[in-house]
């Protein structure tokens, strides 16, 4: 049996993506929240000791001024994006942050060096608290999927999907998936947040995290045929039980807000994930700096249905 430890120490909401170019890139919350931060290698491994780049920093004052979460970056129609939440403030409003989401664009080939355009505000149409946005392309389609509060619906945040046809801008009405409502989604908040896409099987799988950022925290899972209508709610199975979650027997809690990546054989798929090694948070689990970067193989069943295993063991 072997133990994982930590890839990267101190960086939540981790994301890896594999690029044609042979680069594996990183980029997650840091833990004063106040900047986008890459690095790249040539392994998943190498990651933790590559050089890191800041190629963008708050400013002082204004609607993007504050806490700076879980930042992605895509390669999208032949130039570099990331996809960011920040919020103005730390101020609570009606129980929650004020996030909205933001785009930067790079047209260079090396995203560590090259020239970010800050392009603002990526509106869905619902003015609301909103974060974890990702991308992704299925049958030449661009998706865009995230989390978002709708005030009519209780909790944080639910799950919506919306086609682009440019990667800086929704092209559809959003359609919500997924709603916080099952027993282990809403410990602590009613939370779906942090979706990630995995594609393998003739399927297109949906990983998302749930409840409050401590050691409740869990991923759950909906699951769609790759012919499916991807905007129509009923294509999406969801499951009912989580299927990642903490390992009290290793020490490892609050799993989480994860992505997927590909291992250097371009086939065996990688999970990446974060989570903590204690359960001991004193104030908000928010202002802990120790959500570490963890990363295993995913296996998968006869059905064709990933497994996760454990967060604390490879098996």
């Amino acid at each position: 049996m072997t133990i994982l430890t930590p890839l990267i120490e101190q960086r939540a909401d981790p994301f890896i993506f594999k690029h044609t170019d042979g680069y594996y890139y990183f980029t997650a919350s840091v833990p004063a929240y106040d900047r986008i931060e890459l690095r790249r290698a040539k392994t998943i491994v190498g990651l933790a000791d590559a050089e890191t780049f800041d190629i963008w920093t708050k400013p002082d004052e204004g609607p993007y001024s504050d806490l700076v979460w879980a930042p992605e970056i895509h390669f999208n129609q032949g130039a570099w994006y990331v996809y960011v939440a920040i919020a103005p403030s730390r101020e609570i409003k009606d129980d929650l942050f004020q996030h909205r989401m933001y785009v930067l664009r790079c047209e260079d080939a090396n995203p560590l060096t090259g020239n970010w355009e800050f392009l603002g505000q990526l509106d869905t149409g619902i003015d609301t608290f909103c974060l974890d946005a990702t991308t992704f392309t299925h049958n030449g389609q661009l998706y865009y999927l995230w989390a978002q509060k709708e005030n009519d619906i209780q909790g944080n945040s639910n799950l919506y999907i919306a086609k682009m046809d440019t990667p800086d801008k929704i092209s559809s009405e959003p359609v919500m998936l997924t709603k916080p409502e099952l027993s282990w989604e809403i410990i602590g908040f009613w939370v779906n947040e942090g979706p990630a896409v995995l594609k393998r099987n003739g399927k297109i799988f949906i990983s998302y995290s749930a409840s409050a950022t401590d050691e409740n925290y869990c991923m759950g899972l909906l699951t769609a045929d790759e012919d499916a209508d991807l905007l129509d709610p009923a294509s999406w199975l969801k499951a009912q039980q989580p299927v990642f979650s903490s390992c009290y027997e290793h020490g490892v809690y609050g799993a989480g807000h994860n992505s997927f990546t590909k291992g250097e054989d371009g086939d065996t798929d990688i999970l990446v994930y974060h989570a903590r090694t204690y359960t001991e948070i004193e104030g908000d689990p928010l202002w802990d700096p120790n959500r570490h970067t963890y990363m295993k193989e995913v296996r998968w069943d006869e059905n064709g249905m990933p497994i996760f295993g454990k967060p604390s063991i490879q098996e």
